[in-house]
């Protein structure tokens, strides 16, 4: 059967088109609540820069918020749960601010049970421990000495220093330079929050707090 040369042209350029990749489209951008977006906003208030946090980076149920929780614990008293990725602020009243967390792959599971939180700090200097340089000599050796606070600090914009018996047990609640590693295990560290929830945390416990560090379990990162 012959084709008519002029409906041949015409329809060339839409079998042309068949062929051709089509454009993808991706998935929506993800909804952010405009509250969160206010929440983990930039502060520019303080000595050092603190950045709004990148929430696209971060499962939602990691943001900080209150809720329903059961405690016999006074209000004021901080509980950690490191399989969890949670530390929780009792309210009173059934109620708790609940944090969420990153944790060390190895030192979340050197420290459970009661402490008082024994000193706090704003922009804390930082020296990492013997262990830390000792897994990792090249990240840590150059800094053995320690560093001074700043938003380059792995400690954040605050610490919250645990004592156990009258003495520094060395575990710390604490900022990050990480936002995206809320949530997980990390390679080294203790407890980090975003730099906004440590900052919050920070002012509204005081020196002498309780703190709760339950047991951790090796669990696959949330």
């Amino acid at each position: 059967m012959l084709i008519d040369r002029r409906l041949f042209v015409i329809g060339a350029p839409l079998a042309v088109a068949g062929c051709a990749s089509q454009p993808v489209m991706g998935p929506a951008p993800a909804i952010i609540d405009p509250a969160y977006r206010a929440m983990y906003s930039e502060i520019d208030n303080e000595p050092h820069p603190v950045d709004a946090v990148d929430l696209t980076q971060i499962d939602e149920r990691f943001l900080r918020r209150e809720i329903s929780y059961h405690s016999n614990e006074p209000a004021g008293t901080v509980i950690v749960d490191p399989s969890a990725r949670y530390a929780y602020l009792i309210q009173g009243g059934g109620r708790a601010i609940r944090y969420g967390v990153g944790v060390g792959k190895t030192e979340a599971f050197n420290f459970n049970g009661v402490a008082t939180i024994g000193r706090k700090a704003e922009w804390p200097h930082w020296t990492p421990t013997g262990r830390m340089i000792a897994r990792e000599p090249k990240r840590y050796g150059p800094v053995a000495a320690g560093m001074t606070g700043g938003e380059d600090n792995p400690l954040g914009a605050r610490a919250l220093y645990l004592y156990r018996n009258g003495k520094d047990s060395f575990y710390r609640l604490h900022g990050t330079t990480e936002p995206y590693s809320i949530g997980t295990m990390v390679s080294s560290g203790c407890i980090r929050f975003l730099n906004q929830d440590i900052i919050d945390l920070y002012n509204r416990v005081p020196v002498g707090a309780k703190v709760i560090v339950r047991p951790a379990h090796a669990t696959q990162d949330a």
